[in-house]
């Protein structure tokens, strides 16, 4: 049985705290594009996905309260102007349910193992089910609507096989073996994330009010075209197709319908997401070429995810997280 005890372990706090970031900020996103949305299939998955968000930051407000916790500021009506004009077409909005979906699928699943409180881990595993469920539900509307990327098929093994040179993991030099399954999920599903992640940013550059954060988004577009460029060439190489860009989908509007500190956490957060990603690559991957690759690519993002830290902070727009107290003073 639970113990009668509602303070909360740096895990809970930390993790709780990462979820009401996230969501009041998914909040303002999706009341906007709420606002501008026309076809009845995406508007219904961006109505649940809007309930789902509400109901998870009502549970983190409430288990803030019985710890006694500061509720975070997080983000609110000030970062978004639901009356501005549309900067997206519907079709994105379902292309970023998924980009932002498998973000909070790592948080929450990560989350499980970690707390200890009951009640909470039961939140987490709620509400992994049900982000997994909006997936779903995302993808059979991508997929009615013909629109749906999916990986790229590979033809079935004629028997079963060992490795039995040490050339399998070769990749820089020489014949290289033709990718694997795993392999070709991770360079396709990184693919999905960048082309997504690219027009969501050209979207942010053309709004952005102040200079430097619109230099910001222009440089992270460059980074995401440049690793669509080389994973495409990969899945080229073995004569593989890659996911179409979803440039086209950005509208020409120049009026921002998100706060400069939005945006910037925004990319923040999802730039972390690639970290993720292509270290789960990299674990997975066996040839070498691959695994200097996502190696490179890392360091890419997580120069960016720095400099942009740096913006929110410069900027006092950096909420500092739950920390351990300070006992060197």
């Amino acid at each position: 049985m639970e113990a009668n005890n509602s303070k909360l372990t740096s895990a809970e706090m930390g993790k709780l705290w990462a979820v009401y970031m996230g969501n009041t900020m998914g909040k303002c996103v999706l009341r906007y594009f709420l606002k501008h949305v026309d076809d009845p299939d995406v508007k219904k998955v961006l109505n649940t996905a809007i309930k789902i968000n509400e109901a998870f930051i009502k549970s983190v407000i409430s288990f803030f309260k019985d710890a006694d916790f500061p509720i975070p500021i997080g983000f609110t009506d000030e970062d978004v102007n639901v009356d501005a004009p549309r900067l997206f077409h519907d079709e994105f909005y379902l292309h970023y349910l998924q980009y932002v979906g498998k973000a909070g699928l790592s948080i929450y699943s990560v989350a499980i193992p970690l707390v200890t409180k009951k009640s909470i881990r039961d939140f987490f595993m709620y509400s992994m089910n049900e982000t997994a469920k909006l997936l779903a539900d995302t993808n059979d509307v991508l997929n009615k609507k013909g629109l749906l990327a999916n990986s790229p098929q590979v033809s079935n093994p004629n028997e079963n096989d060992f490795v039995d040179k040490q050339h399998y993991l070769a990749g820089f030099l020489g014949n290289k073996r033709p990718l694997h399954g795993i392999e070709v999920a991770h360079l396709y599903g990184n693919l999905n994330n960048d082309v997504t992640s690219k027009a969501l940013i050209i979207g942010f550059a053309q709004t952005a009010r102040k200079e430097r954060v619109q230099k910001y988004f222009e440089r992270g577009k460059n980074i995401n075209q440049k690793h669509i460029e080389k994973f495409s060439k990969l899945l080229s190489a073995d004569g593989l197709p890659s996911p179409t860009l979803l440039d086209h989908l950005v509208t020409t509007s120049a009026t921002p319908p998100f706060s400069d500190k939005l945006m910037v956490f925004h990319k923040i957060d999802m730039f972390s997401m690639k970290i993720r990603e292509y270290a789960n690559g990299v674990s997975l991957d066996g040839r070498r070429d691959l695994g200097a690759l996502f190696a490179r690519c890392i360091l890419d993002v997580s120069l960016f995810v720095e400099d942009g830290a740096n913006i929110l902070i410069d900027h006092n727009w950096m909420e500092q997280p739950p920390s351990s107290p300070n006992r060197n003073t």
